[in-house]
């Protein structure tokens, strides 16, 4: 029997991050690791993982202000990869320059570019760019249905209520495939993941806490939405995403990505106000194997992905690297290590599973 069609995929998501080294101080520059991003989406792409995205944002500690730029980069020295932005900000950005960005990323790559739209769980874009985050959802709104207008068709005719009117003008150049593919992502909004559903469109839940079966009644929300909306539930493509770390001993990937992912979320925690500091005990709770943190050797990854699958259905699934700085060199290793080990053994293990070869 062949692989089917919403066979597992695999692959490595990023902010970029640039926090401080805890041991020494130094703060990498934007610049190296924008570079260093390229050389690990070229490794991704060498050890047959699927894709590779950036997640946009807006501040000092992150890197990954144009994602379609640093993926472009990689596109000419890469050959399989697929290449997304994990998230857009679209609430915040002009729906007609994110086609065209990612548009000219798909002519680079020939055909391998990928938009993730989002509405961002950070809101530095808001003020940057000058819009108000009382229209925090109807900016979304407008924003994806024009996107969505543009991929279908050169020429567009649009209204809505922030953004001027365009009439019968065309948005070049267009992209290789047809249509460029569009994913929602989430951090588990029911109403995200009903209109997801509605327009029959992938999705992309950000699983960063808890534990990730809580996310099937929401999976439910999806494939129902779409099913009354007259799309194929069986046809629907699902991710995930989520913080984790690989390495050659569980052990050795607790004690690598703790301190950082420590630093951080409690960086996190003092903006948003969080009651309780991020500790030992959460941390390790959280790469149980229920949990929501995908840190261990490559079987133990392993094992935790192919649960996720059972649980919600996934056809992708991203590996967050890294929350919190930590070495080029132990990126580097992680990812080889997920092309290498942990996706072989997902893959064999489902076929033995889902009885396909």
């Amino acid at each position: 029997m062949a692989e089917p069609a919403n066979r597992i995929e695999i692959g490595i998501s990023t902010f970029l991050e640039t926090t401080p080294d805890l041991k020494t101080g130094e703060i990498m520059s934007h610049a190296q690791r924008m570079r260093n991003a390229v050389e690990e989406i070229v490794l991704a792409d060498q050890v047959g993982l699927d894709v590779y995205g950036i997640g946009e944002h807006h501040r000092a500690d992150y890197a990954g202000t144009a994602p379609e730029i640093v993926l472009a980069a990689a596109a000419s020295v890469t050959k399989r990869i697929r290449l997304t932005s994990a998230v857009t900000v679209l609430s915040s950005a002009d729906p007609v320059r994110v086609y065209q960005g990612f548009s000219s990323l798909d002519g680079l790559s020939n055909g391998r570019a990928e938009i993730m739209a989002g509405r961002g769980s950070f809101t530095e874009s808001f003020p940057l760019f000058g819009y108000s985050l009382d229209d925090y959802n109807e900016l979304f709104e407008e924003n994806l249905e024009l996107l969505l207008a543009i991929r279908e068709s050169e020429k567009v005719t649009w209204r809505g209520g922030h953004r001027p009117a365009i009439h019968n003008l065309g948005v070049y150049p267009r992209s290789v495939q047809s249509p460029l593919p569009v994913w929602i992502g989430t951090g588990g909004n029911p109403e995200s993941a009903i209109r997801a559903g509605v327009l029959g469109l992938p999705v992309a839940f950000a699983i960063i806490g808890g534990m990730p079966e809580q996310f099937a009644p929401l999976v439910r929300l999806y494939k129902e939405a779409a099913a009354k909306a007259g799309h194929d539930p069986a046809k629907l493509q699902i991710a995930t995403h989520s913080h984790g770390f690989v390495s050659d001993t569980t052990e050795q990937a607790a004690e690598l990505l703790y301190p950082p992912i420590q630093a951080q979320m409690n960086v996190i925690g003092r903006e948003r106000g969080w009651s309780q500091p991020y500790s030992r005990a959460t941390f390790d709770a959280a790469r149980s194997l229920r949990g929501a943190l995908y840190v261990g050797d490559p079987e133990y990854v392993a094992e935790k992905i192919i649960l996720l699958r059972k649980n919600l259905g996934i056809t992708r699934f991203f590996l967050h690297l890294s929350a919190g700085t930590l070495p080029h060199e132990e990126l580097m290793h992680a990812i080889e290590l997920l092309g290498t080990k942990v996706a072989p053994i997902v893959r064999k293990e489902l076929a033995r599973i889902e009885g396909w070869e």
